[in-house]
């Protein structure tokens, strides 16, 4: 049988995490560990330079198009252009690796996420997804439905909450029979059905019409809907909270009632204990999470791609572009010019690096947006943590109460035959204020906290600890703040006419696979045919 804890010691256990004390193993071994990623020092390189500070040219380069920044939706737009027969496509990226917020890390052999970790399977709506993934090997169309290969979605059991003293299936609070917790549960339920047929919504959200209907939805916040309706019960309110920080970045009172509903209503709704429709939404997961997708889009790119390359200045002329580029390596500014560039980048870094060139829309959207910090710790241990009672071990497991976003599994997908050695990555979405802290230089108290709030959950990770690995993101994704979407200069970002073209999931108003690649791929084959027709003219 395996040992268990007495009170006594589990509660011993808490108090040192609560005091900070878990930064070393019990044998007094220095915790190892650190920042992973890019320094920060080069995203915040344009920040410090003025313009008569530019570096001058080494370097001069050519491209018919240039894409700047390879997340999703640059390497989905150069993906696109290729398709279309577009060849001269180069990519520059900030970071040693393609994928953005969809990178992915390696710890004693085993891979781990640095970001995003899944993909819900997607609908027919997100038509473009559905073809990546079916190019990909993961689903084929049959008989009229896709089919998916089982080996890739989410292994059960798939989600754990760890709720008074026990884990327990699923990530909702359990409510008990009669109680107003599941009365409450069951009227969200009603609202947004009536919600997905009276309001229209879809993933990703750019192929739903725009209507009255979900501006007087993103008028208010979601905290604000939900107390109209008189949803107030605590579990299904933490809930709540809890999706919203782990989808946008930011709690229910914080972000807007359209993207609160859209979180469930987009794809499979919501659906109260003892439904019996109920279908937990399938997800496909991999151990390093979705850079299983971002490095398998990348490598055609080969030596079209060029990492470590800090974008400084674009500047579009008459009939090119010109764009200086800093090269991490070599210590020297390249100048690129080419007929069309992609900014496959935040807004707010797209119109400085515009600078007095970018649209008063670009401008105006980049003073409005705000990002989210998130920090994404990974923990390898060297051997299972002891089972608490419940649900066994899940891909997903979270404290309720909890301020962050729990942790994944990395090797809950593996097929070994045996539990032994893995990765747990964890996710802290952080409000705004602590942007500076998790920007200085010490990653020791991140760890701490991260270390403590796990061990919370199980009293013996800090004795099966090896080692920690911390990737910051000072702007990882974009909050849909009440009025994002509605704002006129948000949409007119979509129909500016000129050699830049922009693509970025920012420009859907938050931060998800879905509407990142889609909006890169509508990006790529639409400049292919404006190619194409200047090409005749």
């Amino acid at each position: 049988m395996t040992a268990r804890l007495n009170r006594r010691d589990w509660l011993a256990q808490m108090q040192m995490a609560a005091l900070g004390l878990v930064g070393c193993r019990a044998d007094e071994t220095p915790l190892a560990g650190g920042w992973v990623g890019a320094a920060a020092q080069r995203g915040h390189r344009l920040r410090t330079l003025k313009s008569g500070a530019l570096p001058v040219a080494a370097v001069q380069r050519r491209a018919h198009v240039l894409v700047i920044g390879a997340g999703v939706a640059g390497l989905a737009a150069a993906r696109a252009l290729g398709q279309a027969g577009i060849d001269d496509v180069h990519l520059l990226e900030l970071e040693d690796e393609a994928g953005g917020n969809a990178r992915g890390h390696r710890m004693a052999g085993m891979d781990c996420p640095l970001g995003a970790h899944y993909l819900p399977v997607p609908g027919d709506e997100a038509a473009e997804v559905c073809a990546l993934l079916a190019d990909f090997g993961l689903a084929r169309f049959a008989h009229g439905r896709w089919v998916w290969d089982e080996r890739h979605l989410c292994h059960s059991p798939q989600e754990r909450l760890f709720f008074e003293g026990a884990w327990h299936e699923g990530l909702l609070p359990p409510a008990e029979p009669g109680s107003d917790t599941l009365a409450q549960y069951r009227r969200f339920s009603l609202l947004v059905s009536q919600a997905q047929r009276e309001v229209g919504f879809s993933m990703p959200a750019l192929h739903t019409p725009w209507t009255a209907a979900h501006a007087a939805l993103e008028a208010v916040t979601f905290a604000d809907w939900l107390g109209r309706h008189g949803l107030d019960d605590a579990r299904l309110r933490w809930y709540l909270d809890y999706c919203c920080r782990d989808d946008y970045g930011a709690d229910a009172a914080t972000v807007s009632a359209w993207a609160g509903l859209h979180y469930f209503a987009s794809r499979h709704g919501f659906h109260p204990p003892g439904d019996e429709e109920a279908e937990r939404e399938p997800v496909l997961t991999w151990p390093e999470g979705n850079a299983w997708l971002t490095r398998r889009m990348a490598a055609p790119l080969a030596d079209r791609l060029h990492t470590g390359r800090t974008a400084l200045q674009v500047i579009e002329r008459l009939y090119e572009v010109e764009v200086l580029v800093w090269n991490e390596a070599t210590g020297q500014a390249e100048r690129w010019t080419a007929h069309r560039v992609v900014l496959a980048l935040p807004v707010f870094i797209a119109a400085r690096l515009m600078g007095t060139g970018a649209s008063e829309a670009l401008r105006e959207v980049a003073a409005q947006a705000h990002h989210a910090p998130w920090l994404v710790a990974n923990l390898h241990l060297d051997a299972p943590l002891l089972p608490r009672l419940g649900t066994p071990s899940a891909w997903d497991s979270i404290a309720y109460g909890s301020t962050g976003l729990g942790y994944v599994d990395a090797l809950h997908q593996s097929l070994r035959p045996h539990a032994g050695p893995t990765v747990l990555t964890a996710y802290l979405a952080l409000p705004v204020a602590q942007r500076a802290a998790l920007l200085a230089d010490d990653w020791r108290p991140w760890a701490q906290r991260v270390i403590g709030d796990l061990a919370a959950l199980h009293p013996d990770l800090p004795q099966r600890l090896q080692r920690i690995d911390l990737m910051r993101y000072g702007h990882a994704m974009r909050v849909p703040l009440p009025g994002t979407r509605t704002s006129p200069a948000h949409q007119a970002l979509s129909n500016l006419k000129t050699r830049v073209t922009l693509a970025h999931a920012d420009l859907a108003g938050y931060s998800v696979f879905e509407e990142a690649y889609t909006l890169g791929v509508q990006a790529g084959f639409s400049l292919a045919r404006t190619l194409r027709r200047s090409r005749h003219a």
